[in-house]
């Protein structure tokens, strides 16, 4: 045998084993769910539930790891930083996949960087306010905001969302001249609006809900193409003539490009026995998620494009990632 055909075979070889390792591991050893966010947000029950469910499936232990920072980029150089084996899930949203490509000049990383396994759950914004503000519907809010132009001040749950671009979008479209104030996650920004602190906002639903049935909060439309089961009586801001304010948020997860394809199909396996579990179903939706489990090659895609939307709203509003030190 030729020294080039013996130095082939036992790059092969090595390869082979290399991914025997990985798999090997992968089947056997604990993996971790890493949230690019802080704990408490609404991202973090998503992950403890479906993890659980997950962990069960697999035989393995999950383990929530928080690593927030830099809108969520330090948990997305975590991740590409390791090894593509499988032991490591990244837990990310709509945000961190879609926006922060656009609002970060030298971003480290790309989506092309990872493999997704499963679009999880989506869910509207819902537009809400304090009890003080003087309206009960978005042509009323409208109304009173005019009336107050330059007075006004609307809140995000984190500066370079959808709850951000939105607001400028309601800003600019109806010409409010008001100004932004972001908070450190979904909890903060409920909190700011129940005291009063903040006096409207595009806002988790999850974070929300139970304030609005409650009636510490007012909601005036949702985000969503159709009224959301959780909140019926609520309008979308479609059915109000506005369909360009249309939107639904996604936690999903994803691993890193180059995991073996065996691994990828046995976690994908996995996500979606979770998600269509009635137990995990019912805590989802209980907290006004959609349980959609969508997985496929056309998952990456669709990010692409939907990155492309944002992205022009992320170039109109003039944001950087600088602008995140004002937040809350």
């Amino acid at each position: 045998m030729k020294p080039r055909q013996i130095v082939r075979q036992t790059v092969v070889a090595a390869a082979m084993l290399a991914s025997l390792m990985a798999t090997a591991s992968a089947q056997t050893g604990i993996i971790k769910f890493v949230v690019g966010l802080a704990a408490g947000g609404a991202v973090d029950p998503y992950a403890r539930i479906v993890g659980d469910q997950m962990s069960k499936i697999l035989g393995q232990t999950i383990i929530v790891e928080n690593k927030p920072g830099a809108g969520g980029n330090i948990s997305a150089l975590y991740m590409v930083e390791s090894p593509a084996d499988g032991t490591m899930v990244w837990v990310s949203t709509q945000a961190l996949t879609e926006i922060n490509p656009s609002a970060y000049k030298n971003l480290r990383w790309s989506i092309d960087q990872f493999t997704p396994l499963i679009k999880g759950i989506e869910a509207p914004l819902v537009f809400v306010g304090h009890p003080s503000v003087p309206a009960n519907t978005l042509s009323e809010f409208v109304a009173w905001a005019k009336a107050n132009r330059g007075k006004l001040s609307y809140s995000s749950y984190t500066a370079g969302t959808p709850s951000h671009f939105l607001g400028y979008q309601l800003n600019e479209k109806f010409d409010l001249d008001m100004v932004h104030v972001p908070y450190r996650g979904s909890g903060l920004q409920a909190t700011a609006l129940i005291a009063g602190e903040s006096k409207f906002g595009f806002a988790q639903l999850n974070s929300s809900l139970p304030q609005v049935r409650a009636g510490s909060l007012k909601a005036f439309a949702v985000t969503g193409p159709a009224r959301d089961p959780a909140l019926p009586d609520v309008p979308t801001f479609a059915e109000l003539g506005y369909p360009e304010f249309t939107a639904k948020v996604w936690f999903g997860l994803l691993v890193k490009a180059g995991t073996p394809q065996a691994i990828v199909d046995r976690l994908t396996d996995a996500a979606k026995r979770a998600h269509a579990d009635p137990g995990v179903k019912a805590k989802l939706e209980a907290q006004g998620y959609e349980v959609v489990a969508e997985t496929g090659p056309q998952l990456l895609l669709n990010m692409q494009k939907q990155g492309e939307r944002w992205g022009k709203l992320v170039q109109a509003s003039g944001f950087s990632a600088e602008d995140r030190g004002n937040t809350r």
